[in-house]
């Protein structure tokens, strides 16, 4: 028995040293299930912490998608995250084993921000029942401020795990991931930005019945049908990126100046961009669609600069971020960008800045100028890789783009008439 009572006492003093660590030393290494709670929406996203000290980082997943943190901080048991590049802000205690706290996004109203929570991660349970199959495409008829009749909903689905995106004129939602249980299926997106909750139930029409809540203008019931449903009832047709925004006169040349980061003014008659294919962008570090693009044109930069191709963002920023540029330097450096920023103003006045387009209204919108200074076509919006075909085709018509003006002949302008053709 005094064996036995000395095993426990040992065993005691074990328990007791092991809840006597303060919180500061516990390492917050591994996966996490998060939640931000926005408009009474609890939307969950996957958090992977990593490193300590100086080497701590969080990584924010949707799908197969990852957002980073740019820097982090945890002492005395105080967890803080930070997206520069987003202005997102997620600070946390740790307590019991599971963080509470809020995060502070761009437009919130007061200091606390959204409400966040995180518990260790631990696989869910498999599903009861059989799901029904959702997979494809799907239209979904909806009038927006943009001129647009119809959305797209692209979905992929694994058994009861479903992967999708709702893609809009000017971009995405970005990827919408989660399962389904007790009859529909609930997708939750969070990257720093856009939180978004969607409730997708089939119907016995075959349509789905959608349900949005989460931030901003993402709420409120949408109708689903498949693409093929959508033809025979005539429904109306989502917008064509290509053609939605044009050039007023396509004889003009494309002009743009203003001040680059480091408060330098060029201007298109600049040698940097004379002669070049150039691939003009309104955008804006704001924009999340904005964020997918960037990332895409860093790879084409990289890729085709060395050939002929200037990039050049039209950046328009809210004017309390325009005095310090902290957001537009933290995207820069996030993304790893190497191409030429012009700060233009605000949002509001991009139809000022950029007066040569017609339909100019969405986040961002591409504008892609030949050696010749005028422009080849306009394309609105960003398909993500969210969108899968869409990302797919988007980025076969950039490519195929700057290649063609690349070899292209240098146009010419008819003394007589004053109509554009191209060199022979």
């Amino acid at each position: 028995m005094k064996r036995f009572g000395n095993m426990f006492t040992g065993f005691a003093l074990v328990v007791l040293s092991a809840s006597a660590i303060p919180a500061s030393a516990q390492s917050l290494e591994g996966r996490w299930d998060a939640t931000v709670t926005v408009n009474g929406a609890l939307i969950p996203f996957r958090l992977d912490i990593s490193g300590s000290g100086s080497t701590l980082k969080g990584t924010l997943y949707n799908g197969e998608d990852k957002e980073y943190t740019t820097d982090a901080s945890y002492q005395n048991g105080k967890l803080v995250l930070n997206m520069e590049h987003y202005l997102t802000r997620i600070a946390a205690t740790l307590k019991d084993g599971e963080l509470d706290g809020n995060i502070q996004m761009r437009g919130d109203k007061g200091p606390e921000g959204s409400a966040f929570h995180a518990r260790r991660y631990t696989p869910a349970a498999a599903a009861t029942s059989t799901a029904p199959s959702i997979a494809g495409l799907w239209v979904v008829p909806f009038e927006s401020g943009k001129g647009e009749k119809a959305w797209r909903f692209i979905v992929k689905q694994s058994g009861a795990d479903v992967s999708a995106a709702i893609l809009r004129v000017d971009g995405d939602t970005g990827a919408l991931t989660g399962t389904y249980r007790d009859g529909k299926f609930v997708l939750s997106h969070f990257d720093g930005s856009r939180p978004y909750l969607l409730e997708v139930t089939p119907q016995t029409d075959g349509s789905l019945a959608l349900v949005q809540k989460g931030g901003g203008p993402r709420q409120g019931n949408l109708k689903a049908y498949r693409n093929d449903v959508a033809e025979a009832k005539g429904l109306p047709k989502p917008s064509d990126y290509t053609t939605h925004t044009t050039m007023k006169d396509a004889n003009d040349v494309f002009a743009f100046s203003g001040p680059d980061v480091n408060g330098k003014v060029l201007s298109n008659d600049d040698s940097k961009f004379k002669g070049k294919v150039v691939l003009a962008i309104v955008t804006g570090t704001w924009c999340p669609n904005c964020h997918d693009e960037a990332q895409y044109l860093v790879q084409l930069y990289k890729k085709y600069h060395d050939q002929g191709l200037e990039i050049v963002a039209l950046d328009f920023e809210e004017p309390e971020e325009q005095d310090d540029l902290s957001r537009v330097h933290a995207f820069i450096k996030q993304y790893g960008v190497q191409y030429t920023y012009l700060i233009e103003g605000a949002p509001a006045e991009m139809w000022e800045k950029v007066p040569q387009l017609v339909n100019l209204n969405t986040w961002p919108a591409t504008v892609f100028v030949g050696r010749d200074g005028r422009v080849d076509h306009v394309h609105a919006g960003f398909a993500a890789p969210a969108s899968r075909e869409f990302n797919d085709q988007l980025k076969a018509e950039f490519t195929s783009t700057i290649e063609r003006l690349l070899v292209a002949k240098p146009a010419t302008l008819s003394a007589a008439n004053g109509v554009h053709t191209p060199a022979q």
